[in-house]
């Protein structure tokens, strides 16, 4: 290794981890040099306590510190998701008020498929024999109209013992508008059941809409013991490495929380990993003062699309883990099954298919050593050559080009009478068609127009295909950020601690809702100070966004909309208006909306590290090698992206590698290397250019 490549042994590091479906990546950070540090390792299914314990120790002997070095660890997980999606949850049960216990079965009258003359299954993650119904009822406007017997709830313990539920979520109507009885039952529960974790709506989601409401909340009480066990597990295995550093997680809506935190609402854990890399492309677009980005992150399994508009990550109020509705603030993600594992197949009508199931880390790609497997988008690369077998993970993994070239020749080219080089060029081009569509609906769906738009690729596929989705889709700007194969994880590095606060009040967004708006602003803000106090977040630090979800009357929809205070609702008003002219076309101002939900996100800075790049190299080339371009075979330039000069004009078609992951210029492609460390490319309209030689 090179001067510079080792962490000094009299300085701290940062640690920035982000367990993906294939590999673990990490990020280590050199507080005192500032110079970060990228690893990837394979994950490990089963316990990705273990591959993320491994990768630290790989880590460090690579870089050369000592884990007792480690100031902090910033964690992004798909545990919680995984969970849910593999159905690896305990038993729970659900207390509700008596007559509602079919809420989760009721749903909402949506059909996924409109012809179809069945309705589609609902999942369900709590059975009709551990629903409970309890006497009591809240108005809509807070008040009692049905007290609660507390007798009825010490003798609903008992049943609870009896079916063996191992957590409880509690969902009582409309208790949004008045907690009183839900904190009864916990308190009551937690005194016979002290060994059983109890989730209540008005905590993790006090928002009206029963269903959406129930199952966040059931969600969450699945999650409790899931998260809470892995937490545990994973302090003691870090406490017996000599990691006595604080641990943060990442939540959905890209801010970071401690583990009692995320023990307590493990649902704000859906969208942890893919958050970081959103966050990540937030924090370039303010160095390269870029307002529109599409962020795309192809790793082994998935495409994760986000938007980054004027400067900000999207977030949304809603999402969905398999058709399970989570009504919390979270980035606005969609995802595709189109990794680099993504299998490829020919179906029964001599189709060529590209996923959505993918090889995941084990068994992995054909090229992994998968024999008895099936040819997935990696395995395509690297009988077209984009992916140099000998030098993969820098090396720390030697695929198997010829075990690649017999899976497509005999699964796919002879079945489709084609050659191999033809069938995989095919899955690629299949793979990018499906990329473009989950970027093309991503911005049609709220009017934008691609051309309006930067793409920022990362992930350790991204860069192997980003160009020809930029072209498929008329974008004429790419960025390749810096550690592009591990930048969920380097993104976390600058998350801060978020907390977000709701309060649900219906009332029309005008003058007669400035009071009761100011009091709430007032609560809210007083709530989120306190919780950044117990964090202990001095004054300075703390910062507070406030918004409103705005409707029209009648509307079953509302739209989040940036708010002050309750002398800025003129200017929120105003605003909504404008989103809804932009998202559907149309808007009507003389129509007052309403308010639904005041929201609060508190924020607690956190200290951003200092980076240190060496930016320009020497410009010389690392070679060439023989790699199959549209239809034939050629040989392209190789460089190697640390050599690459500071403001040097490279036209494509070219192969640039860097430790961790490829990137494949196409023609009428030129790519840059800014001040910030970023490779950007650009389209060449009108011509067609040949590589530079230069």
């Amino acid at each position: 290794m090179t001067e510079g490549q080792y962490v000094s042994l009299n300085q701290s590091v940062r640690i920035a981890i982000d367990i993906g479906g294939t590999f673990t990546d990490f990020q280590v950070l050199g507080e005192g040099t500032g110079i970060c540090y990228a690893h990837k390792t394979p994950t490990t299914p089963d316990d990705p306590s273990e591959g993320l314990l491994l990768g630290l120790r790989e880590a460090a002997t690579k870089f050369r510190f000592s884990l007792g070095q480690v100031s902090a660890i910033i964690h992004g997980t798909t545990i919680a998701t995984n969970a849910v999606l593999q159905r690896k949850l305990p038993r729970a049960a659900l207390i509700t008020t008596s007559g509602f216990e079919d809420v989760l079965e009721i749903g909402r009258h949506f059909r996924r498929q409109i012809y179809s003359n069945k309705a589609e299954p609902r999942t369900l993650l709590i059975p009709r024999s551990r629903r409970f119904g309890i006497k009591e009822r809240v108005k809509a406007d807070g008040s009692v109209e049905c007290g609660l017997d507390a007798g009825e709830v010490a003798r609903l313990a008992t049943r609870l013992t009896d079916c063996s539920a191992e957590t409880v979520a509690v969902v009582l109507l409309h208790a949004y508008a008045n907690t009183d009885h839900e904190r009864l039952v916990a308190e009551i529960l937690e005194r016979y059941l002290p060994n059983i974790p109890v989730s209540i709506s008005s905590e993790i989601s006090p928002e009206f809409r029963e269903y959406e409401r129930t199952s966040t909340t059931v969600l969450n009480a699945l999650l409790m013991p899931v998260v809470g066990s892995y937490l545990h597990s994973l302090e003691e295995k870090l406490a017996k490495e000599g990691v006595s550093a604080p641990v943060f997680l990442v939540q959905s809506n890209g801010g970071v929380t401690t583990p009692n935190g995320a023990a307590r609402q493990p649902a704000r854990l859906l969208l942890s990993g893919p958050s970081g890399g959103a966050k990540a492309a937030e924090t370039i677009a303010e160095r390269l003062a870029i307002l529109d980005l599409v962020a795309v992150d192809m790793g082994g399994t998935s495409y994760d699309v986000s938007l980054v508009e004027n400067g900000r990550v999207r977030l949304i109020n809603q999402g969905e883990v398999d058709s399970c509705p989570v009504r919390l603030p979270m980035v606005e993600m969609r995802t595709i099954g189109a990794g680099g594992g993504s299998i490829a197949k020919v179906d029964r009508n001599e189709g060529l298919k590209v996923g959505p199931e993918s090889a995941g880390a084990n068994p992995g790609p054909v090229c992994y050593g998968n024999q008895e497997g099936s040819p997935t988008v990696t395995d395509a690369n690297v009988i077209l050559g984009r992916i140099d077998p000998d030098i993969f993970l820098s090396g720390a993994m030697v695929l198997d080009a010829q075990a690649a070239y017999r899976s497509v020749a005999n699964q796919i080219a002879e079945r489709l009478s084609l050659g191999v080089e033809e069938a995989a060029e095919g899955i690629i081009k299949i793979a990018v068609a499906h990329m473009a569509s989950a970027i093309r609906l991503s911005l049609f769906e709220k009017g934008f127009d691609p051309k309006d738009f930067t793409l920022i690729s990362f992930g350790g596929a991204g860069g192997l295909h980003a160009c020809e989705t930029a072209s498929e889709l008329g974008i004429k700007r790419v960025i390749f950020p810096s550690y592009s194969a591990t930048l969920s994880a380097w993104g976390m590095l600058y998350a801060d601690i978020a907390h977000d606060l709701t309060r649900a009040k219906l009332m029309k967004a005008d003058s007669t809702a400035h009071e009761q708006l100011a009091k709430i602003v007032v609560d809210l803000r007083k709530k989120g100070e306190a919780l950044l106090r117990s964090e202990n977040i001095d004054p300075i630090s703390q910062k507070f966004e406030f918004s409103l979800d705005l409707r029209y009357p009648g509307q079953a929809y509302e739209i989040g909309t940036p708010f002050i205070d309750s002398d800025d609702l003129c200017n929120a008003v105003n605003t909504f208006h404008n989103i809804h002219f932009a998202q559907y076309a149309h808007k009507d101002t003389s129509i007052t909306p309403e308010i639904i939900n005041i929201r609060l996100k508190a924020v607690g800075l956190l200290e951003k590290p200092g980076e240190n790049k060496t930016l320009s190299g020497d410009g010389g080339k690392a070679g060439q090698r023989r790699i199959f371009v549209g239809g034939a075979w050629c040989y392209l330039p190789i460089y190697d992206r640390a050599t690459i000069k500071l403001d040097k004009m490279l036209i494509g078609p070219m192969v640039i590698e860097e430790p961790h992951s490829t990137i494949f210029i196409s023609n009428n492609w030129s790519i840059q290397k800014v001040e910030t460390g970023e490779l950007v490319a650009s389209m060449i309209e009108g011509s067609r250019n040949e590589s530079d030689t230069g």
